[in-house]
């Protein structure tokens, strides 16, 4: 029988109090505030056995101090949840934590139909799954195994070792691990993200819109919904460049230019097969690929036009060859935006994770010095 003190407990001796073990990766918390609630999401099925689809997670993190006066909403990309921005697959803080200590609220979403944003597979398109060899191609194992000009500058990527980087490396595989299913069709996902997001900007109010890589599409996508809801977009190297894949894909991609649904154009566009494209004859500069651009008189992009937007890129990343391309194309659409090439801030080595990499308090810190600078 369990002997109970007076104030109820189980009486325990001269136990020590428990510890985190050294084991598991715990950081120190500026977060005095912390909830979630879904957005989006309605219900369907036959009579009695509906179920609800779209709905989008979203978790809040609030500092003990706010110190600005706009949150930022974090949108994460393919194969990832919000476990992406709340530490790194060694264990230190990720751009979530870094950016409540700078004083931020932060919103933190899983994209709908994955993680705890409920998925249906009666009601919602197939979903696929990240691979070990793609992962160390594209993000991690760079060095080795990059098959661009850039790949090997990479050396941000955490982990010790002569296998850093690579499937059996303590690192590689926490970060592996925390990889989920996604749905094959990104039209379906921007769909759903355009859906949700909106709703999430109309209950929380102007916002900071920060994507990464899949995600890039949703800040074009909400801006252009709710431009006046949206006070800035940070885009980790977006999904890109408009119209075609390059380096880890191939083929056409993004009918809408830097989106795979529908846009707002100017003068208006009702099928993204009206817009007038032609392939630069030559590349800009070595290691880069030639862009697809519009032709003749450009169409804009007006919902965008007045947001401040930068596109940042790694040195060494499969993005390097082409991120341009999609800051070309909004400057052509008549969308002012800011590229930064992170080596030429003095960032160097970055592969794909930027958020996620060995100096991620240098690129957040970066990240926070433009929107002081843009917002003040």
């Amino acid at each position: 029988m369990t002997l109970l003190t007076a104030g109820g407990a189980a009486a325990q001796g001269n136990l020590p109090p428990a510890a985190v073990p050294a084991t598991v990766k715990a950081v120190e918390s500026n977060v005095a505030r912390q909830g979630y609630f879904h957005v989006g999401g309605h219900y369907v099925g036959e009579p009695g056995k509906e179920v609800m689809t779209g709905q989008m997670y979203v978790e809040v993190w609030a500092p003990r101090e706010v110190k600005h006066p706009w949150p930022i909403v974090f949108f994460h990309g393919a194969s990832s949840t919000a476990t992406t921005w709340m530490q790194t697959p060694d264990g230190r803080k990720g751009w979530a934590h870094l950016f409540v200590d700078m004083g931020y609220i932060v919103y933190l979403t899983d994209q709908p139909a994955r993680g705890r944003s409920a998925y249906h597979a009666s009601q919602q398109g197939r979903q696929i799954a990240a691979n070990v060899a793609g992962t160390e191609r594209n993000n991690t194992d760079l060095v080795h195994q990059g098959t661009w000009p850039q790949a090997k500058l990479h050396t941000q990527y955490p982990g010790e070792g002569a296998d850093r980087g690579r499937r059996g490396n303590a690192v590689f595989d926490a970060g592996f691990a925390r990889s989920v299913p996604y749905l094959a069709s990104n039209a379906e996902t921007q769909d759903l993200v355009q859906k949700a997001g909106t709703e999430l900007l109309d209950r929380i109010g102007p916002a900071i819109l920060v994507t990464h890589s899949q995600a890039g599409p949703f800040g074009w996508l909400l801006a252009d919904a709710r431009p006046q809801l949206v006070k800035a977009i940070v885009a980790v190297e977006p999904s890109g460049p408009p119209f075609e894949n390059h380096i880890n894909a191939t083929g056409r991609a993004r009918p809408w230019g830097p989106t795979e649904i529908r846009l707002t154009y100017d003068p208006p566009v009702a099928d993204p097969a009206e817009l007038r494209i032609e392939r630069q004859a030559e590349p800009e500069a070595p290691n880069l690929v030639p862009c697809w651009m519009q032709a003749g008189t450009p169409r804009t992009l007006p919902n965008l036009r007045n947001i401040p937007i930068t596109i940042i890129t790694g040195e060494a990343s499969y993005h390097a060859p082409y991120d341009h391309c999609t800051a070309r194309y909004l400057t052509q659409a008549g969308v002012a935006n800011e590229h930064v090439r992170l080596e030429q801030r003095g960032i160097h080595g970055n592969g794909h994770g930027i958020p996620s990499e060995l100096n991620n308090v240098d690129t957040a810190k970066l990240v926070d010095a433009w929107l002081v600078a843009k917002l003040r």
